[in-house]
């Protein structure tokens, strides 16, 4: 049986929540759940009973930063692998520095998503 994995996806913009749910139905991926900022995100991730182990994080939301929630997030689970999506390359190192697996700029292709997701997966340290 093959096991589909779940991605969270934490995003402000309701076209990108869509387009992410898109490319994770197309790579065959479940979504664990769509947060709106980085509050709820964290919110969200604490409430999981099975953790997703990977999210994709926008940086710049509402309430929170992708990178505080980020920090908070990593605080619970370690483990769990965070790709920042953001048009602002000036949080990469900053994201890199705090334990995100990734950083992708904002205007991303399908493949390269789908790509990012599955090299995380498969440095998933259960």
């Amino acid at each position: 049986m093959i096991k589909i994995e779940k991605v969270f996806i934490v995003d402000d913009e309701p076209s990108l929540q869509f387009f992410y749910k898109k490319i994770l139905t197309i790579g065959g991926f479940e979504v664990a759940g769509i947060a709106s900022n980085g509050k709820e995100a964290v919110s969200m991730f604490k409430s999981f009973s099975k953790k997703p182990k990977v999210i994709l994080m926008d940086q710049r939301m509402p309430e929170m930063s992708g990178i505080e929630a980020s920090k908070q997030i990593l605080q619970i689970d370690n483990k769990v692998k965070i790709i920042v999506i953001s048009a602002d390359a000036s949080v990469k190192e900053e994201a890199i520095s705090i334990g995100a697996f990734l950083f992708i700029d904002k205007i991303i292709t399908v493949s390269k998503m789908i790509g990012a997701i599955n090299r995380a997966i498969e440095s998933y340290v259960t």
